[in-house]
């Protein structure tokens, strides 16, 4: 799947099978469901899941918060739009596979 594939599959409401959680939790934030994505993303582990979380609470407002999970996922806090930053972390997601 591309990043343009994903972005159209928000747009059209339908959630691609086969995501991996992740991706999930930032497909139903683009829909509007933070709620959801923070809980889908809560359950998961690892940096790519910090990344995640880090995105999800500073799109919240919640920057100490987002501090805290950029640095689980050993990033520096994003300084880009909400819209850039949901960008390269979908396009880094899918190039993992």
């Amino acid at each position: 799947m591309t990043l343009d594939e994903l972005r159209a599959s928000v747009r059209s409401g339908a959630e691609p099978p086969g995501l991996d959680p992740c991706l999930t939790a930032l497909w139903n934030e683009a829909r509007g469901d933070w709620k959801l994505a923070h809980e889908i993303v809560q359950e998961q582990s690892g940096e790519a899941a910090a990344w995640v979380h880090a995105y999800l609470h500073r799109k919240e407002g919640d920057l100490a918060n987002a501090r805290y999970w950029y640095g689980r996922a050993s990033r520096p806090p994003a300084s880009a739009s909400h819209d850039a930053e949901w960008a390269e972390i979908a396009a880094a997601l899918l190039q993992r596979g």
